[in-house]
């Protein structure tokens, strides 16, 4: 029998051991964490999308239409059209031929990897890739290649020896979850033409957040897209609301509908998602100002806390590592750091690699500047306190 108290024993020696905090207000630059108001500096909901006036309206109206769910999977209960119409705009808006909705940005990226991996090819990760392409490159036939972080030379080296694989697969994180840096996409496409390599960019934190328009990694770096990419994305991070999706060519959407385990074997999403993700895309697309704020208030942070003398990593981005090292110091940091108003999680392990514990801090669209400048005299006087700057 499995003892759960001797291994949640050992989860807490370690200084690893996670909890739940109750939460009893929406995703917003301030929330209430038991009864108590903290800037929220740890969210994903980056343009603030989660409580806009207009996405929740669209959400509710589409209750009224369509009901609280889909009833089963798109295969067995019907299509509905709020699905046809969101990856028509997604596929638009990433560029690409179509477009397939998943349940959750990580049953997209197994079920991908898992419907494309077979025994005779390969797939060449980025060792500080999503768990969702760890576990979809676990579930896929295919053998594997971890390449050091964006190690562009060492990943070459490794194409140029597999060239007895049938089908070659290039994988990224567009922007790096944990560490807040971009990948470097023109390289990477570079040698998936040389080597006739598909490219895959789970685009998750960059759908919304980076490119001029908000459209993520390619656009960055002003890449068009073409055939051997793929893009994988989120509507539950800058989107405001849930759900995943992969955009490609026609014959990749097909494809998938036939092969993909966690789209075929899923209830389909309730009718609100797929209708405040389409809202979420008018407001991107039509108030670009969101997008320009966020960047703005992400270089204000960043840059403050450079200053200050934190070490950011490479961070380039919304996301902001802050480095500590241990386990526990990381987590006393944390809790003092909520003490004095500021909601910042701890990372450790096995999140991140062992002796890079860190604070994992993101900013959103809709923080004022007075709650930045804040967090920056929090972050300085108890990153004094820790001995960390």
């Amino acid at each position: 029998m499995f003892d759960f108290k001797d291994e949640l024993k050992k989860i807490k020696e370690s200084d690893l051991l996670r909890k739940l905090l109750p939460v009893s207000s929406g995703s917003a630059p301030k929330i209430l964490v038991k009864g108590k108001e903290v800037i929220l500096l740890a969210s994903n909901d980056y343009l603030g999308f989660c409580s806009h006036p207009m996405i929740k309206k669209k959400a509710r109206d589409a209750i009224e239409k369509w009901g609280s769910g889909s009833g089963a999977a798109r295969l067995i209960n019907g299509n509905l059209t709020l699905f046809d119409e969101l990856e028509k705009r997604l596929a638009a808006f990433k560029n690409t031929e179509d477009a397939l909705i998943f349940s959750t940005g990580y049953m997209a990226n197994t079920g991908l990897l898992s419907a494309l991996g077979e025994k005779e090819d390969i797939i060449y990760s980025d060792e500080l890739n999503h768990a969702s392409i760890i576990d979809g490159c676990r579930l896929s036939r295919a053998k594997v290649k971890i390449y050091p972080h964006k190690d562009v030379k060492t990943l070459e080296s490794f194409l140029n020896l597999g060239s007895g694989y049938h089908n070659r697969i290039i994988i990224t994180d567009g922007v790096f979850s944990m560490d807040g840096d971009i990948a470097p996409v023109p390289e990477l496409l570079l040698l998936a033409e040389k080597y006739d390599a598909t490219l895959i960019i789970d685009d998750a934190h960059g759908t919304g957040t980076i490119g001029k328009s908000g459209k993520g990694t390619l656009e960055h770096f002003e890449i068009e897209n073409s055939s051997r990419t793929i893009i994988m994305g989120t509507m539950g991070k800058a989107m405001g609301s849930f759900g995943a999706f992969v955009a490609g060519t026609k014959d990749l959407k097909e494809y998938l509908i036939n092969r993909s385990r966690s789209f075929i074997f899923t209830t389909a999403l309730p009718p609100s998602v797929p209708a405040a993700a389409i809202q979420a895309l008018n407001i991107i697309e039509t108030k670009p100002a969101i997008i320009t704020k966020l960047k703005e208030n992400a270089s204000f942070m960043r840059n403050g806390l450079k200053g200050l003398g934190f070490n950011t990593l490479e961070s380039e981005t919304q996301i902001m590592p802050v480095m500590i090292g241990s386990p526990s110091d990381t987590a006393n940091m944390a809790k003092e750091l909520f003490d004095k108003g500021l909601f910042i999680q701890a990372i450790r392990p096995p999140t991140v690699p062992k002796n890079s514990s860190r604070l994992r801090l993101t900013v959103m669209a809709t923080h004022d500047k007075i709650d930045l400048e804040k967090a920056l005299s929090v972050l300085e006087k108890t990153g004094k306190k820790f001995g960390i700057i």
